[in-house]
């Protein structure tokens, strides 16, 4: 299983950092940052002293970890394996603020040993540059330090300030007990390196060190690291290396390290020193290993600085379900970008350095899978405030580019970045900046237009272009190398797919021949059979056909209606969706469309369900989340009838990747990602979201195959393959975006073969990236000539090599860890291997055409007449999203909005309300009355809320609630039947109280005219008297709201009245009170017609709608619930009425 071990030199590399002094046979070796430097898989970088997994291998640095980080670390310490570590615990971090007397407190062996002091700042080679100070004694390191700290330095291209300095124990040794290990992941497995020879005279390990290959799913044991690495070890130290080597990769393993170097690894008879390492873990294992990692922190690499806004964007990434990204490079720059997609963003990146803008280019960064607009909008101020911070002498450019997209809507993501654009519109003009937009995607003729009319009505020059333009066409424009080209009309909607015009009920019939070299379903299917009865199974060479039956894992709506409409607009006669699994769910059917006919696909809860009455099903489309994609994934390969699985989620961990692809490989399965958006096969089948919507179907002729296939790692670029194809040649044959991930189950090779074997397909495309060497496969094939058709490749990520520091690309997999992985290499290979290689991505279309071009000039290619494709139905939801329909609001609503980033009552944002303490009265002025009330008025409304709250248990709410409550009802059930006795007679006299005294007051009615007209019309007063409470006995909960009201409010006519009237009515009988309902209903008419927020017309509504009543419905259900808690606490049982409290009568009929 050997293998030629990678260069690795262009990683951090311990070995080449070692600073050696030798005093006769003992060498003093200080190396680089000890263990306190950690890569993250995908080009992150971590300070490890933020991590426990590093400090489990050399206890270094781990006082910012968690109480349960540091146990966990401890715990991992005590492994038998771990016990010879001597060197744990001991370390001191230095900066300019250091407090030197309270450093020597913390760590007082700082006084009383000798010391080795170097900066911990990711940098490599820092014994070479001067940077590491050996065996000095405490005032020697503060000597060391004056002349460094703060001091500006250099190291390679990337020029920064020493900031971070460590300061550890220094340990003496032999040349003889120095040893290297390395381990680090492929795609087949781990390797491990070790030489019996470590420190800066290493030299090239990678040719000297012996090695082995622990296989994915593999074990390793102490036997095959004692025969096959420690060979030359010396005899008394192999037991304590084999036992240490063997748990340092079993503690990679656990802790998802993807690379893990210790140089030198210091062995004597005390044990083991880990004098420096340097590693990378995976940071997508965060969900399995967060608990283990501890809080863990990424640093950027040195020579370029932390900014908070980085670190804001990277939180809402972090809280959104969508893709964030946003690197500074030079703040001062004059070119800006916010490009949507992972793939696009590193094109557009190429080509801005391709023309000469590379010290110009100020951030990199990307947002895709569909953000909302507030998350679009937080990504653009947040761009648009650090553009806006200094002047440039030429003005600025800002770039708003991207592919064409798969399933964000555009429209709605380009309301954020207008939203921003008009914030921002006085700084973008005092900047002089000038705004170049290119998108295409569902809806992104709207997204254009809203751009270019916020151009106009600011004055801020925008320039919209569409999917016409080629996509970094803009760049030229935007940095003067080529005319601003004049905007094209485009159409107001994305409206190319209507109703059927045909009238038919039937699809119809193929606008094209598919291709001759198509599979029939009969022979492909018994041929999928012979091959699976082989050990292992091969893989097909078609993966799909016009009869592909495909079963989606996830309640995608979305995704399978666009599969269908695919389907009927490439005249296919039945769905290729069978059925869906969705485990949160009961089996049920779910409703779509085919064509503008309603049809019902099963959804089953299991897998075993859905394949066994699926049988013809072959392919599975996995929207599974990252953290249950592997688990549903090994399940699905548990059923020979899969032979395709496409894998959409982002983030799989690489270790359950790789898990995946060997399984797959045992099997014969192709896999499809993951982190992708699928593949298309025009004419024929498409997986999920792949193409984008109708109109970019249409526009880019994938309802008919083509000549011409593809093979890509992004998603969002395979889209604007199928647009620069459509557009240079007769279309698409079949394209398949493999993902951007470090491992993509299937890999650029496996499809250019299967393209290289189908007869369909005459010219072969591959938009490649930097990162991994899958691309030298390709030149390797067309040498040997097992390519013989036409290849077209292009390697995006040209730009990485001119960044004075390293910079992660959207892809996870977008990161060259050595110099044949940059994409200036790759390109420059398969030019010389003899495929067609434009100069830059803006060629791309070009080359394109021209080898196509002369394949129909050679007869190779013999273009098909066109014919028109079959109209579909558009979706209502999207109709009328376009704008192009209107249907009257089955309800309306003005006091609360719930869509938007936050919750909004009657226009205040949930976080206003909060900030503003307007309280519970202020959020019930807000959702009642739609008006921010003074704070009085909040006030009072809560005091009502208070007095009402409750009155014992013996009136009839409080009493239904309780009989309910010891009926053993729920807390609804019997809170509903106390409410339910609110009316004129119990706590509902707030409104007809209100009512009755504004009546007689606003018609001048006197107070005795008005008892004397009740007492006459036989009717009570509402608010007037109390069973309990009388003149004698005044009710203090209406004294207090007195006090109150006649305080803070600026008028009380119809209290003052209401008062006239109890003076009239106690007269007659002391218990003739104005009561608490009374004073609320009375007092809250005067708030409302004298606060200032109301009109008199208005305030009256509210009284006749019945607002009053809500205080106490709302106050008194405080005490309701209070009775049921009461009771249920009590553990009262079933309330039975006594016998005495009960007079039994007979009917009057049986008395007489």
């Amino acid at each position: 299983m050997a293998e030629p071990i990678r260069d690795r030199r262009d990683q951090p590399r311990p070995s080449s950092d070692v600073g050696v002094e030798k005093t006769g046979k003992q060498a003093e070796r200080i190396v680089r940052e000890g263990a306190a430097t950690l890569s993250v898989s995908g080009g992150k970088s971590v300070s490890c002293k933020h991590i426990s997994t590093v400090n489990s291998l050399r206890q270094t640095q781990c006082t910012r970890n968690s109480q349960k980080g540091e146990n966990l670390l401890s715990l991992r310490l005590h492994r038998p394996c771990f016990t010879a570590v001597q060197n744990r615990f001991r370390y001191a971090n230095v900066t300019a603020d250091t407090d030197w007397k309270r450093l020597v407190q913390d760590h007082p062996w700082l006084l009383t040993e000798r010391l080795v002091v170097k900066p911990d700042q990711l940098i490599k080679r820092r014994g070479k540059l001067g940077l590491v100070g050996v065996n000095l004694d405490l005032e020697g390191v503060k000597e060391w330090l004056k002349t460094r700290i703060m001091k500006e330095a250099m190291v390679g291209k990337a020029k920064g300030i020493l900031k971070n300095f460590l300061i550890e124990p220094f340990v003496a040794h032999k040349q003889e007990e120095e040893f290297y290990v390395c381990i680090y992941a492929t795609r087949e497995g781990d390797y491990m390196l070790f030489h019996h020879e470590g420190g800066v005279d290493v030299g090239d390990v990678d040719s000297k060190a012996m090695k082995l290959l622990v296989g994915v799913d593999e074990k390793i044991s102490a036997d095959t690291v004692k025969s096959q690495l420690l060979t030359h070890a010396p005899a008394d130290k192999k037991e304590m290396l084999t036992s240490f080597l063997v748990g340092l990769f079993n503690l990679y393993e656990d802790l998802y390290f993807t690379y893990l170097e210790i140089n030198p690894l210091v062995v004597t008879k005390d044990g083991v020193y880990v004098l420096d390492m340097a590693a990378k873990i995976d940071a997508t294992a965060d969900y399995l290993c967060k608990a283990k990692w501890g809080d863990v922190e990424f640093p950027p690499p040195f020579g370029r600085e932390a900014y908070p806004e980085e670190a804001y964007i990277a939180d809402l990434d972090a809280k959104s379900g969508a893709s964030l990204k946003l690197t500074l490079l030079n703040p001062r720059g004059r070119i800006w970008t916010m490009v949507a997609g992972g793939g696009a963003s590193v094109v557009y990146s190429d080509t801005i350095c391709d023309l000469g803008g590379v010290n110009e280019l100020a951030n990199y960064g990307e947002y895709s899978g569909a953000p909302s607009e507030q998350q679009t909008y937080d990504y653009a101020k947040t761009i648009l405030s650090l553009m806006t911070r200094e002047k440039h002498p030429d003005g600025k450019v800002l770039i708003i580019g991207g592919s064409i997209a798969n399933f964000t809507n555009v429209a709605a993501t380009f309301k954020g970045i207008v939203r921003a654009i008009k914030d921002y519109q006085n700084p973008l003009k005092e900047h002089e900046v000038t705004i170049f937009v290119r998108r295409g995607g569902p809806n992104y003729q709207e997204g254009l237009r809203v751009m270019g009319e916020v151009g106009k009505t600011t004055g801020i020059p925008i320039h919209v272009f569409g999917t016409e333009t080629h996509m970094t066409g803009i760049v030229g424009m935007a940095l003067g190398h080529r005319p601003i080209a004049t905007q094209p009309q485009v159409a107001a909607h994305t409206a190319n797919f209507l109703l059927n015009t045909s009238g038919g009920t039937t699809t119809p019939a193929s606008s094209r021949s598919a291709s001759f070299s198509e599979v029939k379903t009969g022979s492909e299917n018994l041929s999928a059979q012979k091959i699976r009865a082989g050990l292992p199974p091969a893989k097909s060479t078609t993966l799909f056909s016009n009869h592909t039956k495909a079963i989606v894992w996830g309640m995608q709506t979305r995704a399978v209606q666009g599969m269908l409409d695919f389907d009927y607009v490439c005249s296919r006669k039945e769905p290729s969706v069978a059925a869906m699994v969705y485990p949160f769910t009961g089996d049920h059917k779910q409703k779509f469309y085919w064509g503008h006919k309603e049809i019902l696909l099963p959804v089953y809860k299991n897998m075993a369900d859905a394949m066994k009455k699926h049988p013809e099903v072959d392919v599975l489309i996995s929207f599974a989340s990252l953290r249950s994609a592997y688990d549903s994934t090994i399940e699905t390969m548990q059923y020979p009838q899969i032979h395709t699985i496409a894998i959409i989620a982002e983030g799989i961990p690489e270790a359950l990747t790789r898990k995946i692809i060997k399984m797959a490989e045992e099997k014969g399965v192709t896999i499809i990602g993951p982190a992708t958006v699928g593949g298309i096969k025009p004419g024929c089948f498409k997986i999920g979201n792949t193409g984008g919507m109708l109109d970019n179907i249409l526009a880019s002729k994938l309802y008919r195959p083509g000549s011409v296939a593809y093979v890509s790692r992004s998603g969002g670029m395979s889209n604007e393959l199928n647009n620069i194809i459509s557009r240079t040649t007769d279309g698409v044959y079949e394209g398949v975006a493999i993902g951007g991930d470090r491992y993509p189950g299937s890999v650029f090779m496996d499809h250019v073969l299967r393209y290289q074997d189908t007869p369909g397909v005459k010219m072969i495309v591959v938009l490649g990236e930097i990162g991994g060497n899958e691309e030298y496969k390709i030149c390797k094939g067309i040498k040997e000539g097992r390519l013989t058709k036409p290849v077209v490749c292009w390697c995006i990520g040209t730009c990485a090599t001119l960044f004075s520091s390293e910079v992660q690309f959207g892809h996870a997999g977008a990161c060259a860890n050595q110099a044949s992985e940059t994409a200036v290499a790759k390109n420059k290979a398969l030019e010389e291997a003899g495929a067609f290689v434009p100069k830059s991505f803006d060629e791309l279309g070009d080359v394109i055409k021209s080898v196509y071009d002369n394949l129909v000039a050679k007869g190779v290619i013999v273009p098909a007449k066109e014919v028109p494709p079959p109209t579909v139905p558009m979706d209502y939801s999207w109709a009328r999203e376009l704008g192009l329909i209107r249907k009257p609001a089955s309800f309306m609503t003005s006091i609360c909005d719930e869509r938007g980033q936050e919750l909004i009552y009657a226009g205040m944002p949930i976080t206003e309300v909060f900030k503003s303490e307007i309280g519970l009265g202020g959020t019930l002025g807000l959702l009642w009355f739609q008006r921010r009330l003074p704070r009085y008025a909040c006030q009072f409304i809560e005091m009502c809320l208070m007095v009402t709250a409750d009155h014992g248990p013996a009136v009839s709410g409080a009493h239904n609630t309780i009989v309910c409550a010891r009926a053993g009802k729920d807390l609804i059930s019997s809170l509903t039947s106390g409410l339910l006795t609110i009316g004129d007679r119990f706590g509902g006299a707030l409104d007809a109280a209100a009512k009755q005294f504004s009546k007689a007051f606003d018609s001048g009615m006197l107070p005795m005219e008005f008892v004397n007209k009740m007492k006459k019309d036989g009717k009570l007063i509402m608010g007037i008297g109390h069973r309990v409470k009388s003149i004698n006995n005044p009710d203090m909960r209406v004294q207090i709201l007195k006090d109150f009201v006649k305080q803070h409010f600026p008028a009380t006519q119809l209290l003052d009245y209401a008062l006239e009237v109890e003076k009239i009515t106690t007269s007659k009988k002391p218990n003739l009170i104005l009561n608490v309902d009374g004073f609320i209903g009375v007092a809250f008419v005067d708030l409302l017609r004298n606060c200032g927020g109301f009109t008199r017309d208005e305030a009256d509504e509210f009284v006749e709608v019945g607002a009053l009543n809500g205080i106490f419905v709302l106050g008194r259900s405080m005490g309701f619930i209070g009775h049921y808690l009461d009771q249920k606490r009590l553990k009262q049982g079933l309330y039975r009425h006594p016998w005495d409290d009960i007079s039994y009568v007979l009917p009057e009929h049986m008395t007489m």
